[in-house]
């Protein structure tokens, strides 16, 4: 029995959440993979019912759990609180209690959709890039940090953020890379800024070291900016990227930018594979990368497909189950294929469709036998 805890969030998680759950269910018996759903709230829907982002009790289903579904957190209603009490802090909470280190932000670009880039066909066709962001090390968490007065006159005051790395820090991201590029083209790009940071300089010595455990992947190395400029340029040059908290928050947003809409864009955060999982897989937090979008919430015109596609990296990394996960994309690309779309991707001309008939036609795919086929 694999456990999920379902955490619909706020806005229009709510909408996206019942089709994602609908396509695991079917997965579930397409496959025979028994699931087990337990809801819990979360984010401002928690707020407002227990005056806490993360209650004791989601925390509690989320770790007995063996992968999280999350909708979307946040909105206008709650950003007037506190920092330490605002819907965001529950992801936060979430990854460092289920010890979830790795962000996995996979930007593809679909041929059905390339249109939707707002870059010229010839530079974008066939981007197909895995971006590996370190999540819990780096400047947003390490010390000191605050704002404090500085003596002398005028009210002066500091800003102070600390970027810090340890050598384990970088060597768990810089293997999750590597194992993941060995199932792709083979290739990994570290991103730093060796040329001006220590913690970047130590990164980049670390990961060479880890290289020496996979000589079957190619190594190279690029200093942030240049790689903020590559992804314009030549995004088709990468394969596996891999890099701090700080700098794989800036480039996965502009990665997702490159080949369109966010609204069909994925993420896995991952903890260290566990022997309670079939294949060692990894226990996973998985979540669409867009926001709550509260101006369309409750309108049925969210793309579902972002999370629809979070629940096919669980069957991956959480399950270690490919020909499911498979399933679950190339039902996908059919139903854009066919010419499927809601509001947020529909060209000119095109009607669009709401969430609840776009997870319907996500099902109804993966319900057609012989339909999939698992290359």
């Amino acid at each position: 029995m694999i456990r999920i805890a379902v955490l619909p969030g706020d806005g229009i998680g709510r909408e996206i959440m019942p089709p994602t759950v609908e396509v695991l269910k079917t997965i579930g018996r397409r496959f025979d993979i028994r699931f087990e759903f337990k809801e819990a709230p979360v984010g401002g829907a928690a707020i407002d019912a227990t005056g806490r982002p993360l209650p004791p009790e989601t925390l509690a289903v989320a770790k007995e759990s063996d992968a999280v579904l999350l909708g979307a957190v946040g909105g206008p209603k709650w950003e007037g609180l506190d920092y330490s009490i605002r819907p965001e802090r529950a992801l936060l909470g979430l990854r460092e209690a289920l010890g979830l280190y790795a962000n996995l932000r996979p930007a593809v670009l679909s041929a059905e959709l390339v249109d939707a880039s707002p870059l010229r066909r010839d530079v974008v066709e066939g981007t197909d890039i895995m971006v590996v962001r370190e999540l819990t090390g780096g400047i947003y968490f390490g010390h000191p940090k605050g704002i404090e007065k500085v003596d002398g006159p005028g009210g002066e005051e500091r800003g102070v953020n600390t970027e810090v790395y340890t050598t384990h820090e970088i060597e768990r991201i810089a293997r999750v890379a590597f194992e993941i590029a060995r199932r792709r083209r083979k290739r990994v790009t570290s991103i730093d800024k060796a040329n001006v940071l220590e913690s970047s300089e130590l990164w980049r010595r670390v990961v060479i070291g880890v290289q020496k455990e996979f000589q079957d992947v190619e190594l190279r190395h690029m200093y942030v900016d240049n790689c903020a400029m590559q992804l314009i340029k030549d995004p088709k040059q990468f394969d596996v990227i891999v890099t701090t908290n700080m700098f794989g928050d800036i480039l996965s947003d502009e990665a997702a930018q490159v080949v369109g809409s966010i609204g069909l864009l994925p993420s896995a955060s991952l903890g260290d594979a566990t022997i309670e999982l079939k294949g060692g897989g990894r226990k996973g937090l998985y979540e669409p990368i867009h926001g709550s979008a509260p101006d369309i919430a409750g309108k049925d015109k969210a793309n579902p497909l972002a999370t629809i596609l979070s629940a096919a990296m669980l069957l991956r990394y959480t399950l270690g189950h490919e020909a499911a996960a498979a399933a679950v994309e190339q039902a996908v690309t059919a139903v854009l294929r066919a010419g499927s779309r809601t509001a947020d991707i529909a060209g000119p001309g095109t009607t669009p469709i709401g969430t609840a008939e776009m997870g319907r036609l996500v099902v109804a795919r993966i319900e057609q036998k012989g339909a999939v086929r698992v290359a």
